[in-house]
């Protein structure tokens, strides 16, 4: 309660309860973007999105061009997947995603001769001339179209199919876009350096799904350990108009569509599953989508790579690679000096949320944030100790759960209790497990309690 005083005295925008971890963002946040360009070949997984799978529509052996679509779904909540380099399709395979999944997938060995992706690919990824770009003249449905065909997800890590997001919906009409550039995970920098060097794409992003919703406000919502960014969006936005920017506190987990919404706008969203942020007129979308909506929408440029943050101790050279999706982890990381002696494990994503892969032949897809590698300094491994009643992780839900009820009784396999402990609202940041001293992996079994359930579910159909 005192945290959200202060944060209220600062005029910093905030939510109650949750956590401040260490930031650990020096590692990369002053590296900037590089392009990486991968030797190996690409393994291109077709789940990419949540929703339908992606069936391929080209062929072993064939040539693609860069930028080709190479797969695609008929299903409504689904988006196409393009080729992110010059080459030739291999026979089609199975891949592992960072979540541990395995899904169908092909390689593509890029192209020998010629350049695999287009000349001067970086700068025009990052190119900040936007000034001329009108959204308000653009079709609404002509916008999810294009978001659509140039199979743009959401970058947060959700994935869910951008066009679906913003297609109007005239019984939950959107009046407020909110741009979410908080990035509150520790070590990840991504997003905040796709703000300090390409945020006209952003921001002119951030009209066009403003545009495409019908809100009539659009908000730039940035974490107050960004200082930087805050200064260049300000500049941005003023020639923007209907556009502001929220300066919000430093806090975990701030980038929350539940945190973030109260935070800036003082609007409860309803419980989860059911409830979503479109029931309080509002959608939130990441800056790095955002981003590849101008790319798409004004240049019809497809989603095929994206900025991948590789930042941790047990990494040799951290920094912030533009990355084609099919690359695998262990190119990437073996680019930037490879894996330490003391690496422990590596994160797809960051520490708080991010899944510890199971090897390093995972593939780069469209919700890779970062590649954080993890030393044993880093890591908390601690034994699992018997519930002390401290009442700590209750104190810093964000969602007002009792996450030890909840653990306790998916322990006990009994799920009707989990779930009527509202197991399912919750948002599995990990907050309870963090400030636990009895070191109970709390948001872990809530996590694998709901897996259970969907397994339950799946079952009987």
């Amino acid at each position: 309660m005192i945290a959200e005083l202060l944060d209220g005295l600062k005029g910093l925008k905030s939510f109650p309860r949750g956590i401040h971890p260490p930031h650990r963002k020096g590692y990369a946040e002053a590296e900037p973007i590089r392009l990486f360009s991968p030797k190996q070949d690409l393994l291109i997984p077709f789940v990419q999105h949540i929703g339908a799978p992606c069936e391929p529509i080209v062929k072993a052996k064939q040539d693609v061009a860069y930028g080709e679509k190479i797969a695609d779904a008929s299903a409504p909540v689904a988006a196409p997947i393009h080729a992110p380099l010059a080459g030739k399709v291999g026979a089609g395979t199975m891949a592992v995603l960072p979540s541990g999944r395995r899904v169908p997938a092909i390689p593509l060995t890029p192209a020998a001769e010629g350049e695999p992706v287009p000349a001067h690919f970086l700068e025009q990824y990052l190119d900040r001339n936007w000034g001329g770009v009108e959204p308000s003249g653009f079709d609404p449905d002509e916008i999810c179209q294009k978001i659509r065909e140039c199979g743009v997800v959401g970058m947060g890590g959700a994935t869910f199919p951008t066009h679906i997001k913003l297609k109007r919906n005239p019984a939950k009409p959107i009046d407020t876009v909110i741009m979410n550039g908080c990035e509150c995970e520790p070590y990840l920098t991504s997003d905040h350096r796709l703000m300090l060097e390409s945020p006209e794409a952003i921001v002119v992003g951030l009209q066009l799904a403003a545009r495409a919703c019908g809100a009539q406000r659009a908000i730039v919502a940035i974490e107050a350990n960004k200082p930087d960014a805050i200064e260049v969006m300000r500049q941005v936005v003023r020639d923007r108009p209907g556009v502001e920017v929220a300066v919000c506190a430093t806090k975990y987990p701030m980038g929350g569509e539940r945190q973030l919404i109260p935070a800036v706008l003082g609007r409860t969203v309803p419980s989860a599953p059911k409830g979503l942020p479109l029931d309080v007129s509002v959608v939130v979308v990441n800056c790095a989508t955002t981003h590849s909506i101008a790319r798409a929408v004004v240049r019809g440029q497809p989603l095929t790579h994206r900025v991948v943050t590789v930042t941790g101790l047990g990494v040799s050279r951290p920094g912030n690679w533009l990355v084609p999706f099919g690359t695998r982890f262990s190119e990437l990381i073996e680019h930037c000096g490879g894996v330490s002696e003391a690496a422990l494990k590596v994160v797809a994503g960051g520490p708080m949320m991010g899944p510890t892969v199971p090897n390093l032949d995972v593939t780069v897809v469209k919700g890779t944030s970062g590649i954080t590698v993890m030393t044993e300094a880093e890591t908390a491994r601690w034994q699992e100790t018997p519930c002390i009643r401290c009442g700590l992780c209750v104190d810093n839900c964000p969602l007002h759960l009792s996450p030890t009820k909840i653990a306790h009784a998916v322990k006990f396999r009994d799920y009707g209790l989990a779930g009527a402990y509202d197991m399912n609202a919750c948002c599995e940041c990990g907050c309870c497990s963090y400030v636990c001293p009895a070191h109970i992996p709390l948001a872990q079994y809530i996590r694998a309690g709901k897996d259970q359930v969907r397994l339950k579910a799946a079952a009987k159909k």
